[in-house]
């Protein structure tokens, strides 16, 4: 499993948003849910070819969803939620600040 320098995996989504996913969010994923530790890189597909739904409560949040068949059998589709945001650069422009906060599977009736 490789990072960038500062410690973290980058991708576009299929939208064109950048997202980037640190190590300390991965470890805290495999942390509470261990049998996710093989599915990585599917996790990161998730995120470039997934589809994605906006949190009603919170317009910046948006859970990325992706059939993956190799999970256990109570599970068919792996979840990674992202908040989407902006920093402010040294010259006042807008930068995004588009981050995963968590990683988990799901059963979805219908899916494959």
């Amino acid at each position: 499993m490789r990072t960038d320098a500062s410690g973290r995996w980058e991708v576009r989504d299929r939208y064109g948003n950048r997202i980037y996913m640190t190590a300390e969010r991965w470890r805290h994923a495999i942390e509470s849910r261990p049998w996710l530790a093989d599915f990585h890189e599917e996790t990161l597909a998730t995120l470039r070819q997934g589809r994605r739904k906006q949190d009603p409560l919170n317009p910046r949040k948006y859970k990325y969803y992706w059939p993956c068949a190799d999970l256990l059998p109570e599970f068919n589709q792996l979840v990674v939620v992202v908040l989407f945001g902006e920093t402010t650069g040294v010259s006042g422009q807008a930068i995004p600040n588009n981050y995963v906060t968590n990683v988990w599977a799901v059963f979805i009736y219908g899916r494959k």
